[in-house]
């Protein structure tokens, strides 16, 4: 396998299914674009274990890592997967790796990976916000008065 994965309009499989199927010898997976919906992406149930296999070894090393107080090693690497992590104040970055090593491990019961990305995106926009001392002022400074009172709650149906 040369690429991770191939772009294929999504009326290709449609039309073609054996030959755009066929792809899939080459590549690890097939985007399948779409014009008025999100792009799919189409594999063959092996390569998803694999993927599978491989986040499961990895959340169950970070947190063997983090059980075995190796969390230096952690710190020490965690730059080099996530290079915006050099932003974080230094507590945070002991707050990221607890959390995620905890979502990782949920994640991977679930079989649902969704948790991890969310939460590396919540970390790295606050990477960002660290690294702009402008947006960091206007984020951190107290508001001017009060503003005003707060209307209650609309009651849900």
């Amino acid at each position: 396998m040369t690429v991770a994965y191939e772009d294929v309009p999504f009326s290709e499989l449609l039309h073609h299914p054996a030959a755009t199927t066929r792809r899939l010898d080459a590549v690890r997976a097939l985007r399948l674009r779409r014009r008025d919906a999100g792009d799919l992406a189409l594999m063959r149930i092996e390569q998803m274990e694999r993927d599978a296999t491989v986040v499961d070894f990895t959340s169950r090393l970070l947190a063997g890592l983090v059980r075995t107080e190796n969390i230096d090693a952690l710190r020490q690497a965690l730059p080099e997967a996530l290079p915006w992590v050099t932003f974080l104040p230094e507590g945070d970055v002991d707050t990221l790796l607890t959390e995620l090593v905890d979502t990782a491990r949920g994640a991977v019961a679930l079989d649902n990976l969704a948790p991890i990305a969310l939460l590396l995106t919540q970390w790295k926009h606050s990477a960002e916000i660290y690294a702009d001392p402008a947006l960091y002022a206007v984020l951190t400074r107290e508001p001017d008065g009060d503003f005003g009172p707060v209307p209650m709650p609309e009651a849900a149906e």
